[in-house]
């Protein structure tokens, strides 16, 4: 005969959190983060920001001392039900704050920042004396 340890300390909660989500009509709170990828070429870094469902003016993107930082926040009210009196109201809040330290490498002046298809693409192109330096050829006398 084996014997099989279980672990139930995890399924009380998530009892609960079914039995409340039933009861209060599916509420839940999500915290989120905004998945990054970020590249480097010869000539610069992209930094790619996954966002989808917002508009371009709800971003905030700070340079600060060599940090840059991007946040996004939205509250939304939505409402359904008769007019003066509800039957359900829903509050909706979102957020999110990422923050990057800039290589030295980075020409600060040359920033540039597009939203398209839900991802926030910034160009952070790199100084000239960071870009790599053609092959010289040197002769011998």
């Amino acid at each position: 005969m084996n014997l099989v340890k279980r672990n139930n300390t995890n399924s009380f909660p998530f009892v609960m959190d079914e039995l409340f989500k039933d009861l209060m009509g599916g509420t839940q709170y999500v915290n989120k983060t905004a998945p990054v990828n970020i590249k480097e070429t010869e000539n610069n870094f992209l930094v790619e920001l996954m966002a989808p469902g917002f508009k371009k003016e709800e971003f905030n993107i700070e340079l600060d001392n060599d940090i840059l930082t991007i946040s996004n926040e939205v509250k939304t009210e939505k409402t359904e039900g008769e007019e003066g009196k509800f039957t359900r109201k829903e509050f909706s809040y979102s957020s999110f704050k990422r923050s990057f330290t800039l290589p030295e490498t980075v020409n600060q002046e040359g920033i540039q920042a597009q939203y398209e298809d839900g991802i926030l693409k910034i160009m952070l192109p790199k100084k000239e004396e960071a870009l790599p330096k053609e092959k010289k050829v040197i002769s011998i006398s």
